[in-house]
């Protein structure tokens, strides 16, 4: 009995246990339902979706969809979306969320650099916000706006949410960046272009074509600009960033312009490219060599800013097109054959002579070069008067400096053609370029100088650019200036003048009978034989004339620098009442073919005095000396992803050995830049090589190939390819 009521009492006592034990747990599990409950309220962003592919929405209507990019690049004044993952249905009522993007080093909302951007009922133009516009379960997308003025450049995104009824907050940092470019095709921005086939050329078109030779000599070679390759547009944001010109100035495109410009050259800044006019390019690449712009820029970001060796002025100009074109601003590569360079805001472009008629070279700083290759850009200009928007002049190459660094412009097309050369920025320098009479001065024996000549056509000829929608040559010099003799263009010659350091240049005009002309039949000399030209000397008046003419040639930098003097002749001219004389004037190859430098340019200067009425004869006239084209055939028919081939041909020119010739070949979606090492070639020889790539890219492309030799420069050639998938 004792035994089994033990037994009882145990059973009893466990039983009377467990309901304390079950007390005990309640408060556990009330205590942490707090918590249970507020992970269930709790608003999260779990992913982000920047829908950011090619075939995407947003790269399609933003005309980004080129990008050879993941991430994602819109244009400002334009709706992009997106699609945020969250950890439970939004609601409206209880919950909030806001954007907010980030751009530069020290973001700040006073500077448009950081951006907090809204949640709105319905989207309003001119301002950051975000529409809720689809919504499924858990997964919402976003309308997101931005005005027309945003900075451009890099920005992080970050999106708060926030519960109401709990008051707790969260943060989620997108892992992929959004690009904001200006947009040429929303009508209240600044660089709005309205034609479309414009936009498709100075903005989409990737390749293009540069001018360069003499004007009687037009030569053109194709540029691959790129501008949507791989780590381009990385590129062109590091070039800014490495300007130290805050990211608060970056919605401005003149600002952006004007920047860029100082930055594709290295003088003052270490920007993009290092000139080098010298002949000898050891420890880079020739100028000449480059036919794009994609490793210039890939090397420049790569090795954290050192200057790419070498470039001169079709360089700077190719590499300022990329630039400017993939961050939205249209532009175009403009040639300005018989470019003035002025250097002291003369607006005149000075010749001296001494008592004899011979140059006095220490004098001659100014020059006037064969070309020049600068750029246009487009868009408005509200700094300015109206009527001075649309295509401003940009020059990147260093020649003077534009407030304490080398660049140029943006300077109005309208202001230079009109001779308002007091509008900014850099109108004078731009006017003289295109513009400027030449003015000739003799050493008197008191050592003043006296005007024997002037020419008023003598700079600004044949300004060229690549047609829209074609390969074709267009002469823009009517956008640059009036009609030469025209009213209209000494009014502006004269207007520009006023404001120049030399206002007091001009006098009565002199009164000339008798004319000189340098003629040149069919498209010139060929490099590799006698250079032959012919003088024409005509006498308008009812009276014989006879005249001394002194000649000398001299080899010539593009840039109208001169080498040295190759060849000086002395030659007596008589001329009947209305006789016109054709002299022939040969220089041999004998003569000029160790002299040359990269453009196989020379300059003839003819100068003399009519005995009877001691009118001045002046003249000079710049050519070059031809140089064959390397000849691209496809072999075949070309498929995305299957190995294709082009032959290359070229024919050597001269009657010597080519050493260590190399062809470089490139072409978007072909392949990138790539030497092909062909050796030595012997004279007159023919050399055939056979490339092979693979195109990555469906539809009509560019293959394009330039020679590097020594001896011989501008040896280049493109052709088509039109790859099928």
């Amino acid at each position: 009995e004792i035994t089994l009521l033990s037994a009882v009492s145990t059973v009893f006592l466990a039983a009377m246990a467990r309901p304390s034990q079950r007390h005990k747990a309640i408060p556990q599990t009330q205590s942490s339902s707090p918590h249970l409950f507020s992970s269930e309220l709790t608003l999260a962003v779990r992913s982000v979706n920047l829908l950011s592919r090619k075939s995407d929405r947003n790269k399609k209507e933003h005309h980004t969809d080129q990008y050879h990019s993941d991430q994602l690049i819109v244009r400002r004044g334009q709706t992009f979306q997106i699609e945020l993952d969250l950890s439970r249905t939004f609601n409206p009522n209880t919950d909030k969320l806001h954007l907010e993007l980030k751009t530069g080093p020290l973001p700040q909302v006073s500077k448009k650099t950081h951006i907090i951007i809204p949640l709105v009922d319905e989207l309003e133009d001119e301002r950051w916000e975000a529409k809720i516009v689809e919504q499924n379960i858990n997964r919402v997308k976003l309308s997101v706006n931005s005005p027309v003025t945003a900075v451009i450049g890099k920005y992080k995104l970050t999106i708060t949410t926030q519960c109401l009824k709990t008051g707790e907050t969260t943060t989620h940092d997108s892992d992929k960046d959004i690009y904001m470019l200006f947009n040429p095709w929303c009508e209240d921005d600044t660089v709005y272009m309205e034609s479309e086939k414009e936009l498709k050329e100075y903005v989409l078109n990737d390749t293009g074509r540069i001018y360069y030779g003499t004007e009687k000599q037009i030569g053109a070679r194709t540029w691959n600009f790129g501008q949507f390759d791989e780590g381009i547009l990385e590129a062109c944001l590091f070039v800014l960033d490495n300007s130290e010109v805050p990211p608060s100035g970056r919605g401005d495109p003149v600002n952006v312009v004007r920047v860029i410009s100082a930055m594709i050259n290295s003088p003052d800044d270490r920007g993009v490219l290092e000139g080098n006019w010298s002949g000898n390019y050891a420890g880079g690449t020739s100028p000449t060599a480059w036919s794009g712009s994609v490793e210039i820029l890939r090397q420049y970001h790569r090795e954290g800013g050192t200057p790419v060796k070498y470039g001169q002025c079709w360089v700077f100009s190719g590499v300022t097109t990329t630039v400017l074109r993939c961050l939205g601003i249209p532009t175009r590569s403009v040639t300005n054959f018989q470019s003035a360079h002025d250097t002291d805001v003369s607006l005149t472009t000075d010749v001296y002579f001494d008592e004899n008629m011979e140059p006095i070279h220490h004098l001659n700083s100014d020059s006037v070069w064969n070309f020049h290759v600068w750029n246009d850009c487009w868009m408005a200009r509200p700094d300015l008067p109206p009527g001075m928007g649309g295509w401003q002049a940009v020059d990147s190459t260093p020649q003077e400096t534009s407030h304490g660094t080398f660049r140029c412009g943006p300077a109005s097309l309208a202001a230079i053609r009109s001779g308002q050369v007091y509008l900014k920025f850099d109108t004078p320098f731009v006017f003289a370029e295109v513009n400027s009479d030449k003015i000739y001065w003799q050493r008197n024996p008191d050592s003043t100088f006296s005007q024997i000549h002037s020419e008023k056509k003598a700079v600004g000829h044949c300004i060229s650019t690549k047609a829209v929608g074609s390969d074709e040559r267009v002469d823009i010099t009517h956008l640059y200036k009036y009609p030469e003799d025209s009213e209209e263009e000494r009014i502006a010659v004269e207007t520009a003048c006023r404001y120049g350091s030399k206002p007091e240049v001009y006098s009565s005009p002199i009164a000339e009978d008798v004319r000189v002309e340098v003629m040149m039949e069919g498209e010139g000399p060929r490099m590799g034989g006698d250079a032959q030209l012919k003088i024409v000397v005509k006498n308008t008046s009812s009276q014989p004339r006879r005249t001394t003419l002194h000649s000398q040639v001299a080899v010539m930098y593009y840039t109208g620098v001169l080498k040295d003097t190759v060849k000086k002749d002395t030659l007596n001219v008589e001329l009947k009442p209305q006789e016109e004389k054709t002299i022939d004037w040969v220089l041999p190859y004998t003569q000029y073919q160790n002299q040359l430098v990269d453009q196989a340019a020379l300059m003839l200067t003819l100068s003399g005095r009519v005995s009877e009425t001691q009118q001045v004869l002046a003249s000079q006239t710049s050519f070059r000396l031809r140089t064959p084209d390397l000849e691209i055939e496809p072999i075949g028919e070309a498929y995305v992803g299957k190995e294709t081939s082009a032959k290359i041909t070229f024919t050597n020119p001269l009657p010597c050995v080519l050493r260590n010739v190399v062809i470089r070949v490139e072409g978007l979606g072909l392949r990138d830049l790539h030497p092909i090492r062909v050796g030595d070639v012997s004279k007159h020889a023919n050399v055939t090589v056979t490339e092979h790539f693979i195109p990555t890219i469906a539809g009509k492309r560019k293959l394009v190939a330039s020679l590097e030799c020594k001896q011989l420069s501008q040896v280049h050639g493109v052709a088509d390819i039109d790859s099928k998938l």
